[in-house]
C-alpha cells in the first residue's frame, strides 16, 4: 500500500512556465507541499483545474481556471479524467490517499477511493495555515 498525497492548485501563480511544484506561489500551497513532504509519502500530485493530475516536476504554463467557477457536471468530468490518470499511477482500492484539497476538488474523487484522509477538512484558510505551520516546524 502506497501513501499518495493530492494537493489542490491555487490561483496565485508565477507569470511564466515552471515546474508544477514551483508554479503555485500562495502560502497555503507552499505549506501544503511542505507538510506533504514531511509525511514522506510515496507520491505527491497536484490537482490542477486545467491540467488534472499533475506531477510536481511537470513544466506547465500559468492559467486562469478554477473548479470554483465550474458547474457540477464539469467538475464530475474533470474528476473522471483525474481518476483515469490516478489509475495509471496508483491502486484506488489499496493505496491510501491524503487530500490537501477543498471540497470541490475532492467531491467526485473520494467516493471512488477506498482509503482516504482529509486532515484539513472543515478548516477555514487561517486555521489550515495554522495547522500546516504547526505540523511543519
Amino acid at each position: 500500500m502506497a501513501n499518495i498525497i493530492l494537493i489542490s492548485c491555487v490561483s496565485k501563480k508565477l507569470n511564466k512556465k515552471a515546474r508544477a511544484k514551483d508554479l503555485y506561489i500562495s502560502p497555503l500551497f507552499k505549506f501544503n507541499l511542505r507538510y506533504a513532504k514531511s509525511l514522506k509519502p510515496n507520491k505527491i500530485f497536484i490537482l490542477s483545474a486545467k491540467y488534472g493530475l499533475l506531477d510536481l516536476e511537470k513544466v506547465v504554463a500559468p492559467y486562469e481556471k478554477t473548479l470554483n467557477k465550474m458547474k457540477a457536471k464539469e467538475i464530475e468530468k474533470w474528476a473522471q479524467n483525474v481518476r483515469e490518470k490516478l489509475k495509471k499511477v496508483s491502486n484506488l482500492e489499496k493505496d491510501n490517499f491524503i487530500f490537501l484539497a477543498g471540497e470541490r476538488y475532492r467531491k467526485y474523487l473520494v467516493q471512488h477511493i477506498k482509503n482516504s484522509e482529509v486532515p484539513l477538512k472543515g478548516l477555514g484558510i487561517g486555521k489550515q495555515l495554522k495547522f500546516l505551520k504547526d505540523k511543519t516546524k
